[in-house]
């Protein structure tokens, strides 16, 4: 995308950044959905909002919380995001949630680095990627049911598109492992016909994209021991003694 001038900016529905600035020319009202129309909010005017919104965060964050959702209600209508994206708080720290169209498409934890991971959707899935907390409401929900002890399984349509070959087998009979319930790796492996495939499928757990939600958590050692787990040893074990509580 070529970077956006002046003259990209609607005049007369966005205000200047010095605008901005000042805070002379925001307004409540100068937020609604009806200044921009759809032929404005092409891919340039999306620049042009995280441009202007960009120069006003160092003197007015309420400014830049205003002009984000402005953009994100615009950008909505206009069917420019590809990968919507919030975060949320769990007892494990800090998620990152992440959708497409298609369904949730990526669960991260902090350790995995919040900012990489967008990266790496950005340059797997689409560059067209924006903060977007009312995509992903119902999943928010459905995992503050689960650390609450209220849900056994999620019920949200996922994406998993992020996986191919073994490892996306491995991974679309992960759900089939019950609440409190695990299997070995070496289950797994027969599970899915291979059963010479042990090692395949540790690497499938690994780098299972949705974890909590696709419960590769529930995959153990055959001899009991815990193995490798995305959050750290600690969130498995946290995992599995919040179900086995239950």
């Amino acid at each position: 995308m070529r970077k956006p001038t002046d003259s990209d900016l609607p005049t007369a529905d966005l205000p200047s950044a010095d605008d901005i600035a000042s805070g002379d020319e925001m307004t409540d009202s100068d937020m609604t959905d009806s200044d921009i129309t759809d032929d404005e909010m092409n891919d340039d005017g999306v620049a042009a909002l995280l441009s202007a919104a960009s120069a006003s965060a160092a003197e007015d964050a309420d400014t830049l919380s205003r002009l984000h959702r402005r953009l994100e209600r615009a950008a909505e209508r206009a069917d420019l995001i590809d990968v919507a994206y919030t975060t949320v708080d769990s007892p494990l720290g800090e998620l990152l949630l992440a959708a497409t169209p298609r369904g949730l498409v990526r669960v991260a934890y902090a350790d995995e680095g919040h900012d990489r991971v967008l990266d790496t959707l950005g340059q797997k899935l689409s560059p067209r990627i924006l903060r977007a907390p009312k995509r992903l409401e119902e999943t928010a929900r459905e995992i503050e049911e689960y650390f609450s002890g209220s849900r056994r399984a999620f019920d949200v349509t996922l994406d998993l598109s992020l996986s191919h070959g073994f490892r996306h087998l491995v991974q679309t009979h992960l759900p089939e492992i019950g609440y409190g319930e695990t299997r070995s790796y070496r289950d797994m492996a027969e599970l899915v016909g291979n059963p010479k495939a042990v090692r395949a499928v540790g690497t499938a757990c690994a780098t299972n994209p949705l974890p909590i939600v696709v419960p590769c958590h529930r995959v153990v050692r055959t001899d009991g021991t815990l193995g490798g787990y995305v959050g750290g040893l600690a969130a498995k074990t946290a995992l599995l003694d919040l179900e086995a509580r239950a």
